[in-house]
């Protein structure tokens, strides 16, 4: 007998296969027609893997950007209402930094994405890049959550794979040894 647990996000859970005779009688199917089905469902899996690793990678390249940004705002409110200009280094382009001197100031810029830059006051930024933050780290636990789902789900449905594989050749030399006794 088949049993499955419940999906997680969009996943479906494997069916772990029990008995491999009333799994295939219950799905109406044959041993080649099931591993077919049951290698189709191993390889969506490893493509849901791929992205979910892309995204992954995605967000642990953003949250030290983030980071970083966050520091940054942090610094410019520390040195609000001293009159003191920060020397600052910053990113001309990928490895080229220049140094520049910010006059105490009560807004920042933030890149958005998609090519937009939106002007905030520091205490909007300080709360927008936490939010920012908070999100990125969650969805990255998210993921990792849904890796390790996804994983198991690629080892029951290996073994689902082994066992009707190891039925099939089972049955097919009961059938050869029955000819043989005939």
């Amino acid at each position: 007998m088949a049993t499955s647990g419940s999906e997680r996000r969009g996943i479906p859970a494997a069916a772990f296969v029990e008995d491999v005779q009333t799994f295939l009688t219950t799905t109406g199917s044959d041993a080649t027609s099931a591993l077919n089905t049951l290698q189709e469902r191993r390889q969506q899996y490893k493509l849901v893997e791929m992205k979910l690793l892309a995204q992954q990678r995605d967000l642990q390249a953003k949250i030290p950007d983030i980071k970083k940004c966050l520091e940054t705002v942090e610094a410019l409110l520390a040195k609000q209402g001293t009159g003191e200009a920060t020397i600052v280094d910053f990113e001309v382009a990928e490895g080229i930094y220049s140094q520049a001197r910010i006059e105490a100031t009560n807004s920042v810029c933030l890149w958005l994405g998609a090519n937009v830059m939106l002007e905030y006051s520091c205490d909007e930024a300080l709360d927008l890049l936490k939010k920012n933050l908070d999100n990125a780290n969650a969805g990255l636990g998210a993921i990792v959550e849904d890796l390790q789902f996804l994983r198991d789900q690629v080892t029951i449905t290996e073994v689902t794979i082994a066992r009707v594989y190891n039925w099939d050749v089972h049955q097919r030399r009961k059938l050869r040894q029955a000819e043989k006794d005939v």
